[in-house]
């Protein structure tokens, strides 16, 4: 048995089914590389490595959350901070419950803890199903439409020891609601957490979902994320996602499109600088007929830094009329730095149109040019083309307030990566 997965079974407390989970989790072992899924990411470190479980969380300053008005819900090392959340403002048909208290009623409530993940490759998200045990039910009742951005915040605080911790979130929009959401993933203090966190949605029939997620977590620790959404009929899904932190980091987004006429928008940045290793792994899957998907990634690697991006999208038989569409630009700004990119389309319908493409390259010199010939130092000329190169994905975000907050932290980003 490997030194993580020791220390994680080690905090286990739960049922016999859980258990089981656990157990075959401890049987197979972390993936190699030779797992496809893994080919890019090596554990070999990770697998030494001992955490502890989280027993308190430190405090936390009020000022750190600044920018993130109410409604909010906040974690800290996986813990919920009723001193810093505050959810008095919560829009009427809007509901919150902890997972701790569903799993405490012992009601059906949570449901979702059922599913299980055969594949060997899913072990993070095998382990958060036998370890979950917090985390947060967010519920949209049908026909809600809020205009006021929901936050949900999950700190990682420096404790002086090296903690776990797994979360299971359910973000559900039941028929023709509207909600906006800003999840962040954040550091307070230079801690070498592990975080595991998986995440379901799902919407109804006519449910539209704007989501935002901001990873800067520390440069010292690791977080796997998974975030697997299933559209139903007429819905629309729009989200962006700011990768900017943690040593080692990888987040999967898997997307069922199973009723006609779902829209997705998925679009995100990767920065990979210093030594950070980045990670983002997309599985879209065209069910039902009419669906579409818009995936604009754009990636940067500087100093030692590695990113690796997979785009999946697979059409099913039968999805007629599916309109896909992938993009995968990256940049690689030092000769040090590596990026790995996996455009794949699987196409079983007809009457479908679809496309994808990546590149890896250096500033375009024309361009540098350009702006060189009208008076700019090379040095800004290249930090203005690398800050609009990396904005692009951002300009699909409809609400001023969302789009400024996340233009800041990419910004502030690249600045500290010494890109701009």
């Amino acid at each position: 048995m490997s030194a993580l997965l020791d220390s994680l079974a080690s905090g286990f407390h739960g049922d016999a089914a859980r258990r089981a989970v656990l157990d075959d989790v401890l049987r197979d072992g972390l993936p190699g590389p030779r797992s496809e899924a893994w080919k890019y990411t090596s554990l070999r470190a990770l697998e030494r490595r001992g955490f502890a479980m989280v027993e308190s969380a430190p405090e936390i300053g009020i000022e750190m959350l600044a920018g993130m008005p109410s409604p909010r819900i906040v974690f800290v090392n996986g813990l919920y901070s009723p001193v810093l959340s505050a959810t008095d403002e919560l829009p009427r048909g809007v509901s919150l419950q902890l997972l701790s208290e569903v799993l405490a009623a012992g009601t059906d409530t949570a449901r979702f803890l059922a599913r299980r993940f055969e594949r060997h490759d899913e072990i993070f998200a095998r382990l958060n199903a036998a370890l979950a045990s917090e985390g947060v039910l967010l519920r949209a009742e049908a026909g809600v439409d809020t205009a006021k951005p929901l936050h949900l915040v999950f700190i990682g605080a420096d404790d002086g020891a090296d903690r776990a911790w797994h979360l299971r979130n359910l973000i559900e929009l039941r028929e023709e609601a509207k909600l906006s959401l800003v999840e962040h993933h954040l550091a307070s203090g230079a801690h070498a957490h592990f975080a595991n966190s998986l995440t379901h949605v799902h919407l109804a029939r006519g449910a539209a979902l704007d989501h935002a997620r901001i990873q800067h977590e520390s440069e010292r620790a690791t977080s796997f994320l998974r975030t697997d959404a299933v559209l139903g009929r007429d819905t629309q899904y729009r989200r962006t996602d700011l990768e900017l932190g943690a040593a080692l980091s990888r987040h999967e987004l898997n997307v069922r499109l199973e009723g006609d006429n779902a829209r997705l928008t998925a679009n995100g940045v990767l920065l990979a600088g210093g030594k950070r290793h980045v990670d983002t792994r997309l599985g879209i899957e065209h069910i039902a007929r009419d669906t579409s998907c818009e995936l604009t990634w754009r990636g940067l690697g500087t100093g030692r830094g590695r990113a690796v991006f997979h785009g999946g999208i697979l059409i099913r038989e039968g999805a007629d009329g599916s309109d896909a569409m992938l993009s995968n630009k990256n940049l690689l700004l030092s000769e040090g730095a590596e990026i790995d990119t996996q455009p794949v389309l699987e196409i079983h319908a007809d009457e479908v149109k679809a496309a994808h493409g990546a590149t890896v390259g250096r500033l375009d010199a024309n361009a540098l040019f350009y702006l060189r010939s009208r008076g700019l130092p090379e040095d800004l000329a290249q930090q203005l083309l690398t800050a609009a190169f990396c904005r692009e994905p951002l300009m699909q975000i409809s609400d001023a307030t969302v789009a400024a907050l996340l233009t800041a932290q990419l910004d502030h980003a690249l600045t500290t990566a010494g890109v701009t």
